[in-house]
């Protein structure tokens, strides 16, 4: 029986963000390939997290720098290993290659952090992130050292697949495209059509950085100049994790409504005429933007939230990067019906075109068929994925130990303490 271990660097939250719709995803995926799946993290678990148990998976709480896991895997002997992010793999992985050399080690990017954190500094300073600064970050050097000691890693943007090869000179077969997925059933589904649909939505896990940006955005500068506009418009912002000063934010009098977590996103969305996402800064593909797209819901985004999820025809809705365009757009599409329709028979095009389950799967499992059976050749081509697993298994090794040590030595004085 094929076995795979999932280290997840939190566990799957499908209905809070789309990292975990895509983790689910991709569960789905190995079950269909006959895998008995086994998800293990150190995060502590969640409220919202899904019942994995529930799916027939193996669930496993898991320790930093502790030799547990070297018997836990040991003793699990999976075929292939899939690390949710590359500080999972950075943490765990010199464990696995000592225990399972054989297994299979992918790496799931969900989005270049250094990306995402580069522009994020960037914004701050009022610029644009330039080469220099990731070539710079030690964040991209974990990040990328991940990459390259992973036998493959799934990428979620095309605009990161080019980047990792041209910056960071990443070879094409250490990287795999494979973007949302979506069923034949989302593609098609019939939503409600204009005159059904009231009000404006934006949505987004509040822990994220870029989506707390875009509701600080909305409030300030850019939901104003709507509601000058629309002076009886409402705008419902929805998310999972809402901190105080997020619903601190709620204003009946001005239509904003912070009302944070939804038990059904998609209904949420299909409800909607216009969805704002005014991403400032950020990496991947966006959920919510994919999720419109399937729904019918026209949005008005940024650069950065529609990079990656664009084909040859045009945005489903209006891409605009500055306040005033923003809200210009976002009151013709919610006014407008024959605007509106041309936008929202643009979403579903535009993620058939994107997001076909079915091809997206069966590239990804001739991928790792492939992987798989020529798995020693693979290794020997990555020269630079072996030297640096050599030099990282021993310093992180080392690290790990003494930090496994350290705790072992103030449980037994604690222990002594108590005598």
């Amino acid at each position: 029986m094929k076995k795979l271990l999932i280290i997840g660097y939190v566990w799957p939250e499908p209905n809070s963000s789309a990292a975990g719709s895509r983790m689910m995803q991709l569960i789905h995926f190995f079950q269909a390939q006959s895998y008995q799946i086994t998800f293990a993290s150190p995060a502590q678990q969640t409220e919202h997290m899904v019942d994995l148990r529930a799916l027939n998976i193996a669930v496993e709480n898991i320790s930093l720098n502790c030799t547990s896991f070297d018997n836990f895997i040991k003793e699990l002997q999976p075929n292939t290993v899939m690390f949710d992010r590359f500080m999972m793999e950075e943490q765990f992985g010199w464990r696995v290659s000592e225990q399972c050399p054989q297994a299979l080690r992918i790496l799931d990017t969900e989005d270049l952090f250094s990306l995402r954190n580069g522009r994020h500094q960037a914004y701050k300073e009022k610029r644009h992130i330039t080469d220099e600064d990731l070539l710079t970050s030690d964040m991209a050097k974990r990040e990328v050292a991940a990459i390259f000691r992973s036998d493959i890693s799934l990428m979620i943007s095309s605009i990161e697949v080019e980047l990792l090869q041209r910056l960071f000179k990443v070879d094409a077969c250490l990287l795999h495209y494979c973007p949302f997925m979506l069923s034949q059933a989302q593609l098609i589904q019939q939503n409600p059509s204009y005159q059904q649909r009231n009000d404006f939505m934006a949505i987004g896990n509040f822990r994220h950085a870029p989506n707390w940006d875009a509701v600080l955005w909305l409030k300030q500068q850019i939901w104003p100049l709507i509601r000058k506009q629309l002076p009886n418009a409402k705008l419902n912002i929805y998310g999972a994790y809402p901190p105080p000063k997020a619903t601190d934010l709620h204003d009946d009098k001005s239509g904003f409504l912070v009302k944070g977590w939804v038990d059904d996103a998609v209904l949420a969305m299909q409800s909607a005429k216009v969805c704002l996402a005014p991403l400032r800064f950020g990496a991947g593909i966006k959920g919510k933007l994919a999720e419109a797209m399937y729904c019918s819901t026209p949005s008005v985004t940024t650069d950065i939230g529609a990079e990656s999820m664009q084909t040859d025809l045009p945005w489903a809705g209006e891409i605009a990067n500055e306040p005033q365009a923003i809200a210009d757009a976002a009151v013709k599409l919610y006014q407008d019906e024959s605007t509106w329709q041309v936008a929202s028979d643009l979403g579903q095009q535009n993620a058939q075109l994107m997001y076909q389950e079915e091809s997206i799967l069966t590239e990804l499992a001739n991928c790792l068929s492939k992987l798989s059976a020529n798995l020693e050749q693979h290794r020997q081509l990555n020269f630079i994925g072996s030297m640096l697993n050599h030099h990282h298994h021993k310093s992180t090794q080392y690290m790990s130990q003494w930090i496994d040590v350290k705790t072992q030595l103030k449980v037994f004085a604690e222990g002594d303490e108590d005598k």
